[in-house]
């Protein structure tokens, strides 16, 4: 074999890969199938009507199949720059806007414009991991800004572990992996920092419409200067089920997209013009559906708050969008006990050690369940699944009293 970068290396290898590898080959009973709660991604396909919106665009619009402008479709830039401009009560404008293969790459593109190896990134821990490795395959150090209470990343910390390698702050709201939905107040905080210091703050709401607070989560883009400063990231893989159809959004300062286009007709071209269609129709088309979705989510999110609070031992420590993120009272180390879990109870969770350092002791005493694709039903059959777990010892063997 070749030799490896060392940067690809000490890359963390995807977690979600190495979780489906534990359940490879296992045989679950019958009466206790598996369930799976690791990846935060619909597995239902979009609704019907997108469906045959986008069967059309397949069969009669033949740029369908081509490629088009590296920033993404004009029609979609401009949809995403009225709507957005309405949500959040501000101005931004279409040439603000630029359409990507994908959330994933929008970070890329966006870490890619502002910092080069050698700099470093802030990110509150625990991290989205995709986040932190894309950070360490091109030598950007990651400088972690540890949360409190409620899972929301301590402001002073971040400001005591500045430098000026830092080139930008990066927040997910709702988070991912711990669903917190940090509060308008604490996000505008961070964005006075970033501005303080002539910094990014990049800001990935990839599950805004899962938010369960009314009206918009914070007022940022009121702000005349927000170009400035923020970075604003987005997904329409969770809205619209188009998780395979590869699209997501930057809303920056059409200068620093200017070189962000650099990077993305280098890595992709463009997102994939089918996926930027169906986009488009889901914004005009679908705003009842999504609501729909969104009141569904938030039930079960009251449901998995309502069923940990009833294990012995486990503690809710976030919970939003997609995601529940606890504590679990095992002696064992999370990862361990994760892997128990798939044989003894047919339940696939991640554990804290694959968003943070995985020698971190806290990290070792997290999980996270990612709840979206489990109805109510599933979701009490996991509480139930945990309660047995615990009376049997398995979570809670080796603890002391």
């Amino acid at each position: 074999m070749p030799a490896i970068s060392p940067l690809m290396r000490d890359t963390t290898p995807p977690p979600v890969m190495e979780a489906r590898r534990w359940i490879a080959g296992v045989d679950f009973p019958p009466e206790r199938p598996l369930i799976n709660l690791s990846q935060a991604a619909p597995v239902e396909p979009p609704p019907e009507p997108l469906r045959e919106a986008m069967a059309t665009m397949v069969r009669t619009e033949a740029d369908t199949h081509l490629y088009g402008p590296v920033l993404g479709l004009p029609a979609l830039r401009a949809a995403v720059a009225s709507r957005w401009s309405a949500a959040y009560g501000g101005r931004i404008e279409p040439a603000d806007v630029a359409i990507t293969p994908g959330c994933n790459l929008a970070f890329c593109a966006a870490v890619a414009t502002l910092a080069a190896p050698g700099d470093a990134v802030m990110l509150p821990v625990p991290w989205y991991f995709n986040h932190q490795m894309w950070l360490t395959q091109t030598g950007i150090e990651v400088v972690p800004i540890p949360c409190g209470e409620g899972m929301l990343p301590d402001l002073d910390a971040a400001r005591a572990r500045m430098s000026p390698r830092v080139r930008a702050i990066a927040l997910v709201s709702p988070n991912n992996p711990t669903g917190a939905e940090y509060p308008a107040a604490l996000v505008a905080a961070f964005v006075r920092l970033a501005r303080e210091r002539g910094i990014a703050l990049v800001l990935d709401e990839t599950y805004r419409d899962f938010d369960s607070r009314a009206g918009a989560p914070h007022g940022l883009f009121a702000d005349p200067g927000w170009r400035e400063t923020l970075v604003h990231l987005y997904s329409f893989s969770k809205a619209y089920r188009l998780t395979g159809h590869r699209v997501g959004a930057i809303v920056a300062d059409p200068a620093l997209l200017a070189q962000a286009e650099k990077f993305l007709d280098t890595a992709a071209i463009c997102a994939p013009l089918l996926g930027q269609k169906a986009a488009l129709w889901g914004l005009e088309n679908l705003g009842p559906w999504v609501a729909g979705e969104r009141a569904e989510i938030l039930r079960r999110r009251a449901a998995i708050a309502a069923g940990i609070a009833r294990l012995p031992g486990w503690r809710l420590m976030g919970c939003g969008a997609y995601f529940a993120y606890v504590s679990h009272p095992s002696a064992e180390d999370a990862a361990t006990l994760a892997r128990r879990l798939v044989t003894e109870q047919s339940l696939l969770v991640l554990p804290g050690t694959m968003f943070g350092d995985p020698d971190d002791p806290a990290r070792a005493r997290e999980l996270r369940i990612a709840f979206a694709n489990a109805d109510t039903d599933g979701i009490a059959e996991l509480i139930a699944r945990l309660e047995a777990a615990t009376a049997a010892g398995l979570v809670s063997r080796g603890t002391s009293a």
